[in-house]
């Protein structure tokens, strides 16, 4: 056999695969195939064979010239295109949307500036998949203002795909620190990631029954949890035309005030918790009696003071146990450092401490520590003295490990454990918080010195969030993630606390899945994944040659990885 090249007069020659043989003195041939429409390189190899020669190595012809990091890119990327994020944002490819992809997809890789972004996400093959090469920290922030635009028209989609009529939306609140001080949100307060000194921008996320984000509003700082309930409420009515739901919030978001808005809005129904004062009222008013958890964990009481509503009174002995010790450890070290204060009162003979040093002394631990109301405390010009109000302790001890769920849901619509299950549940948007927090998304430190600009920022990784949140579930063999979570969440004992099921406790204590393979946190599988790379290739003999593309084979787990996220259901519920 051998490769003939035919002449033709007006196109370009064609390369048959032939065979010859002798018949009387005449040599015959045959076409085996017509491999015209072979590429050069692949038509030379075959000559080769048929004559015999050796093949070089690809090492002795090729040279790799450049590997960058690939797996990780094509999960992410292959995930939002799955669950068409990038269709949501927007229903035609821009360059505004691959610039907020290419943002939304270094946010899961490496979360940095978007100055340093333009940078990192030339070390992997992400800008090179979305074409933006040449793009720097200035169309980055102008993509950000096309997203801001449209982010109503988003969390609308998200809305019309994950809630119902009906259906629990779940709201928190939380804020992060900013760097600096041009913000007009920026504002001076509680920051709950425990940072002290700077300002605070705070937000508020919907989410749905599952933890799928739906919707973040950003306020200022200074912004209290309980005043942004109303927006919220206007979001779910008027821009996802919902007209019955239940919105589900901490006892510090749906206050008594916020319930009695959500009272004027027909179809909104709330769950939410009351707080220490009110469960000391009930007690005292003798609806709340210890003998109603006698039989069981949760009984339903009802009182004059919450018309309408229905009142769960839960009892966790193991939160009990656990409130009893924290408590003694904080009246202990109150004591320990009010002692230290009567000790230098009296060793302050010559320039004596008055009333008001003291008050401010004592006013810090006590307040700090929030014990004011276990400690009777005597106070004059150089003379300090306190003790314990046994009874005040005792009637706060009778309480330890009891919680109240309100809720204006009847029983017909919620029983009794699935109010306290729904409740619970608000760790799904304490979830969302955590990861925007840490190491996967950080959303914080926040520099944008445009009120709109950090708006977008918050957005931006809300949106990194719903993508991890769809990764997560896909990938849930290969993670420490408890698989049968959410079916046990709608089973288990409402009161009790989680137990991890059979399956995850043996993925924890062997590392590895059912399958063998090692499992992973969500970072450290992106990382694993981002060890596939893809190597630009060229011909030693022909520098100028074409540069040839070449993946590296996936291992066992980055295969396994990609056909779980390929097979991944995308619901709409």
């Amino acid at each position: 056999m051998y490769i003939d090249i035919v002449p033709n007069r007006n196109s370009r020659p064609a390369i048959l695969l032939r065979e010859s043989w002798r018949e009387n003195d005449k040599v015959m041939k045959r076409t085996v195939a017509n491999i015209s429409d072979w590429p050069p390189e692949k038509v030379a190899a075959l000559r080769r064979v048929l004559k015999n020669e050796p093949l070089v190595s690809p090492n002795e012809v090729f040279t790799i010239e450049r590997s960058l990091p690939h797996g990780h890119v094509e999960a992410i990327l292959e995930m939002i295109r799955h669950i068409g994020l990038d269709k949501m944002i927007a229903a035609r490819r821009t360059r505004e949307r691959d610039l907020v992809l290419a943002m939304v997809v270094e946010r899961l890789i490496a979360p940095a500036s978007k100055l340093a972004t333009t940078r990192l996400w030339h070390s992997t093959t992400l800008a090179q998949l979305l074409n933006v090469e040449d793009a720097d920290e200035d169309e980055l922030y102008a993509a950000m203002d096309w997203l801001l635009e449209r982010q109503p028209v988003i969390e609308k989609s998200f809305a019309s795909r994950h809630l119902g009529e009906g259906q629990l939306v779940f709201y928190d609140v939380s804020n992060s620190s900013y760097e600096g001080h041009c913000c007009p949100l920026a504002h001076l307060g509680h920051d709950k990631g425990g940072h002290r000194g700077l300002p605070i921008i705070t937000y508020g996320v919907l989410t749905d029954a599952k933890g799928r984000p739906i919707a973040v509003e950003v306020y200022p700082g200074n912004t209290g949890d309980p005043s942004t309930v109303a927006d919220q409420v206007e979001k779910l009515k008027k821009h996802f035309a919902l007209q019955r739901v239940v919105l589900v919030g901490d006892r510090g978001t749906l206050t008594q005030t916020q319930i009695n808005v959500l009272k004027t809005h027909p179809g909104i129904g709330w769950i939410s918790a009351l707080r220490s004062e009110n469960i000391r009222k009930l007690a005292g008013d003798n609806h709340l009696q210890f003998s109603l958890f006698d039989e069981k964990n949760l009984a339903e009481i009802a009182s004059p003071d919450f018309p309408g509503e229905r009142l769960i009174a839960c009892f966790n002995p193991l939160l009990c146990d656990e409130r009893r010790r924290k408590r003694q450890e904080l009246l202990v070290a109150t004591e320990e450092k009010l002692q230290k204060i009567c000790a230098e009162v009296k060793r302050r003979t010559k320039k004596q401490l008055s009333a008001s040093d003291i008050g401010r002394k004592v006013g810090k631990i006590i307040n700090g520590y929030k014990m004011a109301k276990h400690f009777e405390i005597s106070i004059t010009d150089a003379e300090f003295s306190f003790k314990r109000k046994a009874e005040s302790i005792a009637q706060e001890a009778e309480l330890y490990g009891i919680y109240v769920i309100r809720t204006s849901e009847p029983l017909q619509n919620l029983s009794a454990e699935d109010t306290v299950r729904s409740y619970k549940n608000l760790a799904r948007v304490e979830q969302v918080f955590r990861t925007l927090k840490s190491i996967d998304l950080q959303v914080r430190p926040i520099y944008h010195r445009d009120a709109e600009r950090v708006r977008a920022h918050i957005f931006l990784c809300l949106l990194a969030y719903y993508v991890e949140w769809h990764m997560r579930q896909a990938l849930a063999p290969l993670l420490f993630d408890d698989e049968e979570l959410s079916q046990n969440r709608k089973e288990r004992d409402a009161v009790k606390p989680a137990v991890s099921s059979k399956s995850a406790k043996k993925k924890k204590s062997t590392k590895t899945n059912k399958e063998g393979l090692p499992v992973h946190s969500f970072r450290s599988l992106v990382i694993e994944l981002g060890t596939r790379t893809r190597n630009r290739c060229r011909m030693k003999s022909a520098p100028k040659s074409p540069v040839i593309s070449q993946d590296t084979e996936p291992t066992t787990l980055q295969a396994c990885a990609m056909e779980l996220i390929r097979l991944y259901p995308v619901d709409g519920s």
